[in-house]
């Protein structure tokens, strides 16, 4: 084995290791935007059933843990309206639906380009991989 082959598998375990890397940040991002897509979809199928309902309604809302408490709903056309930083606004259900559906948008947006990112990422360790292959084994038949 040369001496540049010798240098080129040293670099792809190291490029593999860095890929590695790499692919397991993404997943885990795309993950964490699942996660948020999960709960804003839960938001506004809350929202959606909210609209249905009116003033002196009974609900039961999650407080934890897998527990409700019973409430009656006093206004049934505003809510408080989370819009980042510890920040909330009242505003109307249409008006929190349409910022959550814009906040999906732009997650799906996100997830996107992550899961793009993630597969230029696996394709670039099956390369590098197939090439740390071919060459230990020229190595090993070398040795031979």
């Amino acid at each position: 084995m040369s001496r540049n082959e010798e240098e080129e598998l040293r670099r792809l375990a190291v490029e593999l290791r860095i890929l590695e890397g790499t692919a397991e940040s993404l997943r885990s991002r795309i993950n964490f935007v699942n996660a948020a897509l999960e709960d804003l979809n839960v938001a506004n199928a809350t929202l959606e059933g909210l609209e249905k309902e009116k003033v002196n309604s009974s609900l039961l809302v999650p407080i934890g843990g897998g527990s409700y408490i019973k409430v009656k709903l006093e206004e049934a056309d505003t809510i408080v309206y989370g819009v980042g930083a510890g920040v909330a606004v009242e505003k109307t259900i249409k008006e929190a639906k349409e910022g959550i559906l814009n906040r999906i948008d732009e997650l799906n947006r996100t997830k996107k380009s992550l899961e793009q990112q993630l597969i230029q990422v696996l394709r670039r360790m099956e390369e590098d991989q197939a090439r740390l292959r071919e060459l230990s084994a020229r190595m090993e038949s070398g040795k031979q």
